[in-house]
């Protein structure tokens, strides 16, 4: 594995409407991964609206010179989730390697999971463990919408968003059932709106680890 040097993933400024700003990371990035990222060599991610900024927005943000180079990217910019599912597939990471104890896992998707019909990916690798059983929550966004919810004048709209479904979900699981979120702000909002510690999928498959 290799940590590529690379500026951030312009997502932020773009749910803010700085395109200019968005275009000169894309460039930038794009020119320092377009060497480095391939079949072979994937681009992963565990954030899902920034590695997904690589394989949709950057191909209308970059310079005309460099979009072959973007799409290339695209293509291999992948959610973890993505990878280990395709590394099930393959053989290359199997149910004997995890604890067979019993666990049942609530999961909510991130948005940009949702729309780009990710959630799947995730809903696979946490079920690899022989009795890990995994309950996709029904749920919309939680209601963080990346900056949205953090902001003083937006903060009501946001936990109505969240009380449609997420946290009295969440609220309803039993203690020893696991809170899985691949959204850094959907794991702040089940935090804070449930009082509730939730994991990144990828936390919840390594503690499964046999040691």
């Amino acid at each position: 594995m290799l940590f590529a040097p690379h500026k951030e993933s312009g997502r932020t400024y773009l749910s803010k409407g700085f395109v200019k700003e968005a275009k000169r990371l894309a460039n930038e990035n794009v020119t320092l991964l377009k060497n480095k990222i391939s079949e072979e060599t994937p681009l992963l991610g565990i954030e899902p609206s920034a590695i997904v900024t690589f394989r949709d927005e950057y191909l209308s943000l970059v310079d005309k010179p460099l979009l072959e180079d973007a799409k290339r990217i695209a293509q291999h910019a992948l959610m973890v989730d993505e990878f280990l599912a395709q590394e099930i597939d393959k053989g290359n990471i199997t149910a004997d390697m995890f604890t067979d104890a019993k666990q049942h896992i609530k999961l909510h998707g991130h948005c940009y999971q949702k729309a780009f019909h990710l959630v799947g990916y995730t809903e696979k690798v946490l079920s690899l463990p022989t009795n890990y059983s995994v309950e996709v929550i029904p749920s919309g966004c939680c209601g963080m919408a990346g900056s949205f919810g953090y902001e003083k004048e937006h903060y009501d709209i946001s936990m109505k968003v969240a009380e449609l479904v997420l946290l009295p979900a969440v609220r309803a699981a039993k203690e020893d059932v696991l809170i899985a979120a691949a959204g850094t702000s959907c794991r702040h909002q089940i935090k804070d709106g449930a009082a509730r510690k939730s994991y990144h999928p990828v936390e919840i498959l390594y503690n499964a680890l046999k040691r």
